[in-house]
């Protein structure tokens, strides 16, 4: 007959849930009503509703950024909120990052929850001081007394051709900054429920947004039409209130020979990789770049005995090296095969080369190989 241990070990033995099962799980914990509609959306969409969302349910979220009030935002996640929520709510604010965190810093020590928009994250540059020294310091240089209960929403990354000062991936920076939280989804589902629980987060937040993912998901190759959102299963997204934890990974793909590290656009390149490549890799998407969720990882990799990371920013100081150092530190006695990383490459940001300068299906492909192999 088994005991309680024999069950316990059974459990942790057990394969790792798919990411659709634990987004099931995740929302069965919050006591989502089963009957709660889901419609597909765009990440556009899902972020658009979770601020309509909240906007209705808290008074004190307000909305703001460079033409974020009657333009809707460059991308028009904001399009219909100042309508709807009136001037006061949802506003335009000039060009002045400094300006914009400051100010909302200030409202959400005042007990409002700012939820402002840097129009693309190569701008956040001139709000540096406002946000280090003031947002991420906030509640630990008043001793609890005052919080910092703001998001600052960023899209980042490339797709676009903007080059230099339109496609940078700046998240290994917010990483660095004690007292920040820097969420980054790869889907609409994940993007509303991270933005929902990020508006109602007492610490300011990083919210990055991969452009390359607003309209479609992403399958790994620039030459290829975008599959529509409303074909993915995570395109479909409940129209009320739903949380995603800030501080949890997911498996994307569930997979025995390598684990592959990602997050944003490249946990879809990852996939791509792994398709094509016809190697057995678990793909996790992080969601959470800091907190980081490293039980989920640790697992992972001591499952495989093999990891590849993957990102978009450049390599050097890249979070990517981050990740290599944990898993060295608490999987070093399980690798069977040097951690891999595949990245963005050390240089400025090239306009014109834009697609090769991005982690493809090829390159994670032969990462995997390597990793398989050695």
């Amino acid at each position: 007959m088994a005991t309680t241990e024999d069950t316990a070990k059974a459990i942790q033995q057990a394969e790792p849930v798919t990411a659709q099962q634990q987004r099931a799980d995740e929302a069965q914990a919050q006591q989502q009503a089963p009957e709660a509609h889901s419609v597909p959306m765009t990440m556009i969409q899902a972020l658009r509703s979770g601020l309509d969302v909240m906007m209705g349910r808290d008074d004190n979220v307000v909305v703001y950024g460079q033409d974020v009030g009657y333009f809707g935002g460059v991308f028009r996640v904001t399009e219909g909120l100042q309508a709807k929520y009136g001037k006061t709510r949802c506003f335009d604010a000039p060009i002045s990052e400094g300006g914009i965190v400051g100010s909302a810093i200030g409202m959400a020590a005042y007990g409002l929850r700012p939820v402002v928009e840097i129009q693309f994250a190569d701008y956040f540059y001139p709000a540096t001081d406002q946000i280090v020294s003031e947002a991420a310091r906030l509640r630990h240089r008043s001793n609890g007394d005052f919080t910092a209960p703001m998001t600052i929403r960023m899209p980042c990354g490339g797709g676009i051709y903007g080059g230099q000062t339109h496609s940078q991936s700046p998240e290994a920076f917010f990483t660095h900054v004690c007292g920040l939280r820097t969420v980054m989804p790869s889907n609409p589902y994940d993007a509303k429920g991270l933005l929902i629980s990020s508006i109602e987060c007492d610490d300011p937040v990083i919210f990055l947004e991969p452009k390359r993912l607003y309209n479609g998901p992403f399958d790994g190759h620039h030459d290829r039409p975008v599959v529509p959102w409303s074909r993915h299963e995570l395109g479909m997204v409940p129209e009320d209130y739903y949380r995603v934890p800030l501080d949890s990974a997911v498996v994307f793909r569930p997979g025995k020979q390598v684990t592959v590290l990602a997050y944003g656009t490249m946990v879809w390149v990852a996939e791509c990789a792994a398709r094509e490549s016809g190697i057995d890799a678990e793909v996790i998407d992080l969601r959470s770049i800091w907190p980081l969720d490293l039980e989920t990882i640790v697992n992972s990799v001591k499952k495989t005995g093999r990891c590849v990371v993957v990102h978009e920013a450049t390599r050097t100081s890249g979070f990517g090296a981050e990740l290599v150092a944990l898993v060295q530190e608490h999987c070093f006695w399980h690798l069977e095969a040097p951690i891999e990383r595949v990245t963005g490459w050390d240089t400025p940001y090239p306009h014109a080369q834009e697609w090769a300068y991005f982690p493809g299906p090829a390159r994670v492909g032969e990462a995997l190989k390597r990793a398989v192999e050695g």
